[in-house]
């Protein structure tokens, strides 16, 4: 085993050193730079290329998911999963921190090739128009008086006709390079199959965030006042917008209407209590404490089946302890990850000092 100092980077000795090259790579679930010619799949990105080049489903499911393929959701944690893509109604899920409700959304969307899930993490100031739109008012005012001093500046003139008569400064003309869709918006864009939208902690959103969600996730439509009242003077009435992943659609009328309603998975770790027009539009399933294999799959899915292999008294340890105390699979990972890697001696009292009790007094 090796001593102490022997892994550590850092070592607050005041001088100057090249340690940080010693720094092994990061765990994959915090690995921000995607997948590179080191990873376990030896490719760039995820095995079917549906991850949107950003890595997300890496960090949730696991880089060594293959080697995880063995384990299967409980009978229960299916037939809800089903039951709420049958009935196009939103999953909610509730747990404890780590128990896998946001995994379970970018599950749900790699083993249907669903795409990219557009997240949307909640907040204390989290609105609905933040989910489903945004309007930089003000950039494009500051665009307007800018285009207007240069048309003032070069011809003398307040406008400029083109060959066909239009102006083509018609502050109307451009509106839609001024809106970006969230999350939710985008979601609910018409296509052929749905995008899987994840809600994470909505427990966490002030009183009133769960009451307004009602009538968009029961009509699946929206619409952007500030190109609803200029549709009669857009292109065939539609703007072109930017949505969540980054590409451009074009919006008729100023509504946004889903073709396939998206599966939506709201979570929550249970803090609080949802009111009841809320729950009764969604489908409830309740994660509970995982058992010694879900945790070991969990483990072997992130860190490969040799760190599960060695980390398997910390996981016994951990499952003695969440009988009594709040505490985190997360918090496994990475006790697991650092004592693997680091080897330190003192390997238990390590892993005690990354699994402290969530539930503690302050």
């Amino acid at each position: 085993m090796s001593e102490p100092s022997e892994w550590l980077i850092y070592r607050g000795a005041g001088e100057p050193h090249g340690g940080i090259t010693q720094l092994p790579p990061p765990p994959p679930w915090r690995d921000f730079a995607g997948r590179g010619d080191n990873s376990p799949h030896g490719e760039g990105g995820t095995d079917d290329g549906k991850d949107g080049g950003d890595g997300s489903a890496d960090r949730r499911l696991g880089g060594y998911r293959h080697e995880a393929e063995l384990h299967r959701p409980g009978a229960e944690e299916l037939e809800m999963i089903n039951a709420a893509l049958y009935l196009r109604r939103p999953l909610l899920v509730t747990g404890s921190p780590g128990a896998g409700k946001s995994t379970l959304a970018h599950s749900v969307a790699h083993e249907l090739g669903l795409g990219r899930v557009l997240r949307w993490p909640i907040v204390s100031r989290s609105a609905l128009q933040d989910g489903l739109y945004h309007y930089d008012a003000i950039a494009r005012l500051q665009d307007v008086q800018l285009a207007a001093h240069s048309v003032v500046g070069t011809n003398g003139a307040n406008g400029t006709n083109g060959a066909d008569g239009t102006d083509r400064h018609d502050p109307s003309a451009d509106i839609g390079s001024y809106i970006r869709l969230g999350p939710l918006g985008t979601a609910l864009l018409p296509s052929e199959q749905p995008r899987v939208l994840l809600i994470d902690e909505l427990d966490k959103s002030d009183i009133d965030l769960p009451n307004d969600l009602l009538n968009v996730l029961e009509e699946g439509e929206f619409g952007i006042p500030e190109l609803e009242r200029i549709a009669d003077r857009l292109p065939d009435g539609e703007a072109e917008v930017l949505t969540d992943d980054g590409k451009k659609v074009k919006i008729k009328g100023g509504r946004v209407q889903c073709r396939a309603f998206p599966f939506v998975v709201l979570t929550s770790n249970g803090e609080r209590d949802f009111p009841a027009p809320l729950m009764r539009r969604c489908i409830h399933l309740e994660l509970g404490r995982p058992d010694h294999q879900r945790l070991a799959t969990f483990v072997r899915a992130h860190l490969g089946d040799e760190a599960a292999r060695a980390g398997d008294d910390l996981i016994i340890h951990f499952l003695e302890r969440s009988r009594s105390e709040l505490i985190s699979t997360d918090q496994l990972l990475n006790a697991i990850y650092l004592t693997d890697a680091a080897a330190p001696a003192g390997r238990d009292r390590l892993a005690d000092l990354l699994i402290q009790r969530l539930d503690r007094p302050r």
